[in-house]
């Protein structure tokens, strides 16, 4: 079985656990930034696509290539400012998967939380009002504060256990 791992990463986030989850992919895997991505994915089994989050699913780097694939195996990692168990990571999961040509493709899919840029915390302050589901309130804010220390050593190991347990299912 022969695998890639792409990845879109705007703050490092996505980055940082795609290549927690290459450290226990077989040797000699790929690892690169979408932007990068091989011409030609047709030759790859299984493809692991990395993005952050954005509006609910993939960014728009990661988004325009999920459209093109066709692989027997797909594989999503995501990275956002929720919690990682929350409806809206795995709704994120689920929006994404929609771009596949192929549904029946996406094998799984892991989401970590990741520190959010300051730069986007304040742009949506200005953008939503307090109290609104985008706005400041204490409970946006202390998932900022939650957020500034993931991906962690935790969310790593979650990584790379999630890889193993697919890298199983598909030999299986």
């Amino acid at each position: 079985m022969k695998s890639i791992i792409l990845y879109s990463s705007l703050t490092g986030n996505t980055k940082s656990v795609a290549e927690a989850m290459a450290s226990v992919m077989p040797e000699g895997t790929p690892c690169v930034p979408v932007k990068d991505a091989p011409e030609n994915l047709a030759d790859y089994d299984t493809v692991f696509v990395g993005f952050c989050v954005d509006r609910g699913t993939a960014n728009k780097e990661a988004a325009k290539l999920i459209e093109t694939l066709k692989n027997p195996n797909v594989v999503f990692f995501a990275t956002l400012g929720m919690y990682a168990d929350s409806d809206h990571a795995r709704e994120s999961i689920e929006k994404a998967s929609e771009l596949l040509p192929n549904k029946e493709a996406l094998v799984d899919g892991f989401v970590c939380q990741g520190k959010i840029d300051p730069k986007v915390i304040e742009m949506m302050y200005k953008m939503f009002p307090p109290g609104s589901a985008h706005g400041q309130s204490p409970e946006r804010d202390a998932l900022h504060k939650a957020a500034e220390t993931h991906p962690d050593e935790q969310d790593f190991a979650n990584a790379k256990e999630f890889t193993k347990s697919v890298l199983a299912k598909l030999q299986a």
